[in-house]
This record gives structure tokens, C-alpha cells and sequence, in this order.
């Protein structure tokens, strides 16, 4: 059992297990489908740990995507040095993003516009501070999440973005998170005809003499899509860690479990129903309940409910399973799960011997 940790005695539950060979080796499988390290922006919003940052840095990767400016704090103090925020920051996160830029001049940060009003708000407050501010424009092409539509009125949002005088526009952010299509082929399809109208604005930008633009597209799901492109870059996250919902759904994708959930049964309340101390903090409950966790040591078992602090599993071997008893799961959905966790233990060679920071989980570091 690869999973089992044999000094699991001294490990507190509920917890988060990081299996330290596992991630290297799904780094390195990321960079074999990209083809070289130097095509990924790894996301780091799914790992949020300075270790896994390092990991990934000396394998080879040298840029990353990132959420906040917390987990772009987060991977400046690791190392990293090209750092794209992928949201478009607004409101005071403008000023926290020229604190990040002052307190790491060394470190390249960039975010998204999609807006000619962001677009003015950023050149203002970096003019304020004698810095210009490195952009990409976000593209929505069907996700409707953000973005701007690729419509007649983008070109000239891209030409302002050159234009302004504290701006600096690097190139196009295109995911399509919303193609998730189990079928390989279908979902590559779907992929290439949402990018379609992408290469025509690629070619109104060239038509226009404004320099090629760099362009990073996707996530996890159209990973293995976008790979195929060869002038594009690609970002995807859950790749490091994995999770059940993309292991079952993304077949091509072979990555490792990385991340486990340690949980305890502390209860058999009744006949054929046992509770474990895995509630909805320590888990992602975003999903109904048959999509949060898959138990490696238990068969024939049903996640009939949780609460805050419990979660209750009817259980056809009743009499086999003993309070105290140690339960490892797969999360469905690994992203919000470690994001629920302030610490991580590291498996290396079956023993924990190292607690890891989930340091990219706060809302402010220190900026």
C-alpha cells in the first residue's frame, strides 16, 4: 500500500499527507507533456506551499500563475521570478500589487485587464509610483467567468493596452476551464474551436505591426489540448498534487495521488454506521457528497452525511472496523481542500519526518 504511513500514530487528524516522490514525479510528467519546462506557468493555487515551489524550480519550471497576491507573495519568497496573477485586481489591490513590485524589484509580476476602466485605474497608480505595470489581457473566449469577449472592440483594448504610457502589455490569458469533456478527442475539439477566434485576433494584432504577443492558455483539463500548440504556454495546477475528480474524468492525463486526507473513525453510533473526524472543514464540500472523498482502506462504504466536524459513513463490514482506526482518502477536488489547511505532513519512504506551510492559503502575508 503505497499510501501507508508507517509512523501514522504520531500523525494529529484530521490531516493533510503530501507524498514528496509523488509530486516530483508529476512535475516531471508535466514537463514531458509540455515538452520542456520553459512552455509552463505552473498554478500554484492548488499546492500553495514554498516547498512544492522549490520542487518545481529545481526541475526546471521558472514561471508560475497564481490566484492572489498572497500566493504571489507566497512564490516570490520561494524563489520564483516570473509571477503572473491571473485576476484582473481592482479596488486597493492595485496599491498591494506596486508594494509586492517595490518590496521585489528583482521578481517579474504581472496581472490581467480586461477593461478599459482597470486599464486607467493601473496606469494612474503606477504612474503615481514611477513603475509601469506588466499586463496581459484576458481573453474570454466561452468561459464567461472574466475577460473581454473577442469582439470588434477588443483590438482596441489590446492598442490602449500598448499605448498607455505606465502599461506594459506582454501578451494574451485564454482559459477555457468550462471544456471538460471525459473523451480526450471531444474535449481537444472543443478546445481547438474555441481557439479559432483567438488566431484571428492574433492575426489583427500582428496586422496592426504591434509585436506577437505571448499567449497562455488553458488549465489542467485542456493541458494536454494546448500542449499540442507549439507556440503556446500552458498552465495547469492540479497536475502536482491530483485529485479524483480529474483522475477519473482526464484519462490521458496519468498523473500520481500526491495529496491524501488522514481522517479517524471516532464513532460506531449505531449498526452498519461509523463516523469519521472529517467534516466540512476538512474536506471541499463545494460538490454533493458522493463527489468529496474516495477511501483507499475502506470497501463498501457510503458518505451518507457530514457536518462541521463529522462525517458519517453507512458501512457494509461494520463489525471489521475499530474506533481509532486510520482512513486514508482522495479528495475529489484537491484545490479547496488544501486550501483548508494551515500545515501539511510529508510522506518520504512511508515515514513523516516534515510539516510543510500551506503559506499561500492566507489572504495577506505580509503585503
Amino acid at each position: 500500500m503505497w499510501y501507508k504511513i508507517n509512523n501514522e500514530n504520531l500523525l494529529d487528524s484530521p490531516s493533510l499527507v503530501i507524498y514528496k516522490a509523488r509530486v516530483e514525479q508529476n512535475i516531471n510528467k508535466m514537463i514531458t507533456i509540455a515538452g520542456s519546462a520553459e512552455r509552463l506557468l505552473t498554478h500554484v493555487k492548488t499546492n500553495k506551499m514554498p516547498e512544492v515551489v522549490k520542487m518545481m524550480l529545481n526541475a526546471g519550471i521558472t514561471k508560475f500563475k497564481c490566484a492572489t497576491i498572497a500566493e504571489a507573495e507566497m512564490t516570490a519568497m520561494a524563489g520564483g521570478k516570473y509571477i503572473l496573477i491571473s485576476h484582473q485586481l481592482v479596488g486597493p489591490k492595485i496599491e498591494r500589487l506596486v508594494k509586492l513590485r517595490q518590496k521585489y524589484p528583482d521578481i517579474f509580476f504581472a496581472s490581467l485587464i480586461d477593461s478599459t476602466e482597470i486599464a486607467d485605474a493601473h496606469n494612474d497608480v503606477f504612474e503615481q509610483n514611477n513603475l509601469i505595470s506588466d499586463v496581459f489581457l484576458d481573453v474570454n473566449n466561452g468561459m464567461n467567468r472574466s475577460g473581454h469577449e473577442l469582439n470588434d472592440q477588443i483590438l482596441d483594448l489590446y492598442k490602449k493596452l500598448s499605448n498607455s504610457s505606465h502599461l506594459k502589455i506582454h501578451g494574451l490569458h485564454v482559459y477555457d476551464g468550462h471544456l471538460r469533456a471525459s473523451d480526450f478527442d471531444e474535449r481537444k475539439k472543443e478546445c481547438d474551436a474555441g481557439f479559432v477566434d483567438v488566431k484571428h485576433f492574433l492575426e489583427a494584432i500582428e496586422a496592426e505591426g504591434l509585436s506577437k504577443p505571448m499567449v497562455i492558455a488553458g488549465g489542467t483539463p485542456a493541458f494536454t489540448s494546448h500542449a499540442l500548440r507549439d507556440e503556446t504556454f500552458c498552465s495547469p495546477g492540479t497536475c502536482v498534487l491530483w485529485d479524483w475528480g480529474y483522475g477519473d474524468k482526464l484519462s490521458e492525463q496519468n498523473f500520481e495521488y500526491a495529496a491524501l486526507i488522514l481522517t479517524r473513525v471516532i464513532s460506531k453510533p449505531k449498526q452498519g454506521i461509523i463516523t469519521v473526524d472529517m467534516g466540512h472543514k476538512s474536506v471541499a464540500a463545494e460538490n454533493l457528497i458522493d463527489k468529496r472523498i474516495r477511501f483507499l482502506n475502506l470497501e463498501n462504504y457510503e458518505l451518507i452525511g457530514q457536518s462541521e466536524e463529522h462525517g458519517v459513513l453507512a458501512v457494509k463490514d461494520w463489525d471489521a472496523v475499530k474506533v481509532g482506526d486510520v482512513l486514508y482518502g482522495i479528495p475529489y477536488h484537491v484545490c479547496p481542500t488544501v486550501n483548508l489547511y494551515d500545515e501539511a505532513y510529508v510522506v518520504d519512504n512511508q515515514y513523516v519526518n516534515e510539516v510543510w506551510s500551506v503559506l499561500g492559503r492566507k489572504r495577506r502575508i505580509i503585503l
